[in-house]
């Protein structure tokens, strides 16, 4: 399969993925609200994001372990079946240390405390199954994620990217429908927490199948571990771990920070309002990591004209596409999201419009954090998630007491801009220093595609009753710079983008 056939199949199917869960999130929000009290709805969302703050340490170290397999390439059989091998034992002892960190705290009764402040409403009970339910998730991770996510990674660097994220639609499917028709079923928290494991777990066993069966096609196999491999990739691996746990801070953190200020209530009501633009920000990355092998390849062979088509088509997305959506998505959203949520959460357009503008700026930084987490800058990385991590957490604490969850949103942007800033200067040394050059003139025009999206936003909240206008003027300003953009691209990226357009075409139309 090609690059361009790997990267539009690979696309395709996280797209489907992207889209499942969207369509069952705007589905199960009703549903949530309909079945259970916002306060246990809040408790829910609560859990699941401890429960991904909980996996930071393990996905820092499956990011690093993946960009060594993509170093070591499918050539060297034997050191990929050593570091897989070896990895899959820290996977293992990560997964079983994360369980017994959540026994501790049940059993201390550490866990509720952070929840007791903002959730008065709820009783002891309701609260001790949503720590049953974390037990539940641990060890349905040491089951179904922990040595799962190391060896796709390394199927990764065989071409297989694509048929793992196909495999993820199906997951998606199953472990979506799932709490759906336990809520309707009249089912309580626990239940709901128990049943979604099982499935998980049951899932895993043909996608095991199929994974081992790959590995043995291309002869990668399950060898004696090497504890000194282990140990020195554990070790290598740390500061991006501690990177992947401040980055969960200031994404899934924020929400159990601002619990106790305002309550379940509030956190639903947050985290509601991050649905699109998270889903926006998944994304992304349906974009960026079918692209990572052989981005990676054009790094290391310095070949800035297939870099730049790299970039080219990450910005190109954020120019002709997210920036002119969330400004339309402004105009509709708010009577939409008041009839989705059952009127039992009020719309707060400052918020959506801060929120959206995060995502922007995150997309046009993902050049640069590529970059940077390609090539094992984890230093740096841990660094930048130092300084956007105490920002986020600082902001929290001061803006949300005055400001509500909008001061939330406040802090996450002043962090989203830090990180930009911050990665886009470690991004240009880096491409300096190893004879590449930042593309001055593309970022440019990305940069006012999110400038243009700001100040549309703006004016949609301070004048709606002019907001035809501001949609017109909108569009003349997108449009023009998309020109622009195009105008700046070089050659071989405007035909490698409009082939992948053709190929996307096709695909879309077997489908």
């Amino acid at each position: 399969m090609s690059v361009t056939s790997r990267l539009i199949s690979g696309s395709v199917a996280s797209w489907i993925h992207i889209g499942i869960t969207l369509v069952t999130q705007i589905a199960l929000v009703p549903l949530y609200l309909t079945y259970w009290n916002i306060e246990t709805y809040g408790l829910w969302l609560a859990v699941l994001s401890l429960g991904t703050l909980l996996t930071a340490l393990d996905f820092g170290y499956q990011e690093y372990l993946g960009f060594e397999f993509l170093k070591i390439g499918k050539d060297n059989r034997l050191m990929m079946s050593k570091y897989l091998s070896s990895g899959s034992l820290i996977g293992f002892t990560l997964a079983i240390f994360q369980i017994v960190v959540v026994i501790i705290l049940l059993s201390f009764g550490t866990l509720p405390s952070p929840f007791e402040t903002g959730m008065a409403l709820l009783g002891k009970n309701e609260i001790y199954q949503a720590g049953i339910i974390l037990l539940i998730q641990s060890i349905t991770w040491l089951l179904t994620g922990s040595i799962s996510g190391i060896i796709n990674r390394a199927l990764s660097t065989y071409g297989y990217y694509p048929r793992m994220a196909w495999w993820g639609v199906f997951v998606s499917v199953t472990t979506n429908l799932t709490p759906a028709i336990m809520v309707i079923q009249g089912y309580s928290l626990l239940e709901t927490g128990v049943m979604v494991g099982v499935v998980k777990v049951l899932i895993e066993i043909p996608i095991y199948y199929d994974r081992f069966r790959l590995l043995h096609r291309e002869r990668i196999r399950y060898v004696k571990p090497s504890l000194k491999i282990g140990w020195a990739t554990f070790l290598q691996s740390f500061f991006l771990s501690i990177t992947g746990l401040l980055e969960n801070m200031r994404q899934q953190g924020a929400r159990l920070l601002i619990t106790p200020f305002t309550g379940a209530a509030g956190l639903a009501a947050f985290s509601t309002m991050r649905t699109g633009t998270n889903v926006a920000m998944q994304g992304l990355h349906t974009i960026t990591n079918p692209l990572m092998p052989d981005f990676m390849r054009f790094l290391h062979d310095r070949d800035q004209a297939r870099c730049e088509i790299a970039f080219g088509t990450i910005w190109m997305i954020t120019v002709s596409l997210l920036a002119p959506a969330f400004v339309c998505l402004q105009v509709f959203i708010g009577p939409l999201f008041v009839t989705w949520t059952r009127g039992n959460i009020p719309f707060n357009p400052w918020l959506f419009a801060i929120l959206s503008l995060c995502v922007l700026i995150y997309a046009i930084t993902q050049p640069a954090i590529t970059v940077v987490k390609g090539n094992n800058l984890v230093r740096q990385q841990l660094v930048i998630s130092c300084i956007t991590g105490v920002l986020a957490i600082i902001g929290i604490l001061v803006l949300v007491p005055r400001f509500g969850i909008l001061g939330a949103g406040i802090a996450l942007l002043i962090a989203e801009i830090t990180a930009n800033i911050a990665f886009l200067h470690v991004a240009k040394n880096w491409l300096h220093q190893n004879k590449l050059h930042w593309p001055i003139k593309p970022y440019s025009i990305a940069v006012a595609s999110v400038c243009i999206a700001a100040l549309s936003m703006a004016a949609l909240n301070m004048f709606p009753e002019a907001k035809w206008i501001i949609m017109i003027v909108s569009s003349m300003l997108f449009i023009w710079n998309c020109g622009k953009y195009w105008q700046v691209l070089p050659i071989i990226a405007v035909d490698r983008i409009k082939g992948m357009l053709g190929g996307l075409g096709k695909i879309l139309i077997k489908l």
